[in-house]
C-alpha cells in the first residue's frame, strides 16, 4: 500500500460531491449550496484558463502576452497604450509590464516608441502579427466556448450570463481594488 503522501500526489481531485461533503465534515456551518456554485465556479475557470493555454500556446503565445494583446484591442484603434497603463489594467508592477513588452516587441507582437509630443511618454502600439495572433485566438476560442455551452439553449445562456453578471458586479462593488492579480506570475 503507497505511503499517504504518494497517495495524494497520483490522486485526483475529488468530486464536488465529495469536496462539499469534506468541508462539512470539518465545518458544519457550511451552506453546501454556495459551495457547489463557488466551487464549480473555481474549477470551471481554472480549467477553462488551461484550455486558453493550450490554444495559445499553440500560436506560440502565452496567457500573459494574450492578456496585452486583449488590452491593447480593447483600446481601440490604433492599438495604443502606455506601459504604466497597461501594467495597472492588467494588476503588474511597471517592472513586470516592462518584461513582458520587451519579450513581446522581440518576437514582434508589439512596438514601443518614444511619443513624439512627449518625449517622456513610451507608446505600446500592437502590430499586425499581434493582431492576428490575437484575432486566431479567439477564433479558436469561440469554437472551446461554443462547444462548452452547446448543452444550453439559448433562454439558459442568457438567464447564466446575467446571473454571473451580477455575481461580478457584486464582487466588483465590493472590491473594486482586485481586477488585478496578487503578485506577478510571470
Amino acid at each position: 500500500m503507497p505511503e499517504p503522501s504518494e497517495a495524494a500526489a497520483g490522486a485526483a481531485e475529488p468530486s464536488l460531491e465529495e469536496q462539499i461533503a469534506a468541508y462539512q465534515r470539518e465545518f458544519q456551518d457550511l451552506d453546501p449550496q454556495v459551495e457547489q456554485v463557488v466551487s464549480a465556479l473555481q474549477r470551471l475557470n481554472r480549467r477553462m484558463n488551461v484550455a486558453y493555454g493550450r490554444q495559445t500556446a499553440t500560436l506560440g503565445i502565452s496567457n500573459a502576452e494574450w492578456e496585452v494583446l486583449k488590452a491593447l484591442v480593447l483600446s481601440g484603434a490604433p492599438y495604443q497604450m502606455g506601459p504604466g497603463e497597461l501594467a495597472k489594467r492588467l494588476g503588474l508592477t511597471p517592472a513586470a509590464m516592462t518584461h513582458r513588452i520587451d519579450r513581446m516587441a522581440s518576437e514582434g507582437l508589439v512596438t514601443r516608441e518614444r511619443d513624439e509630443t512627449n518625449r517622456v511618454r513610451v507608446i505600446v502600439e500592437l502590430t499586425h502579427e499581434g493582431r492576428e495572433k490575437w484575432l486566431e485566438a479567439m477564433r479558436m476560442a469561440t469554437v472551446f466556448e461554443e462547444d462548452l455551452l452547446q448543452d444550453l439553449s439559448g433562454a439558459e445562456r442568457q438567464l447564466l450570463g446575467q446571473v454571473l453578471s451580477r455575481l461580478l458586479r457584486r464582487v466588483e462593488d465590493a472590491q473594486p481594488d482586485a481586477g488585478g492579480r496578487l503578485s506577478d506570475l510571470d
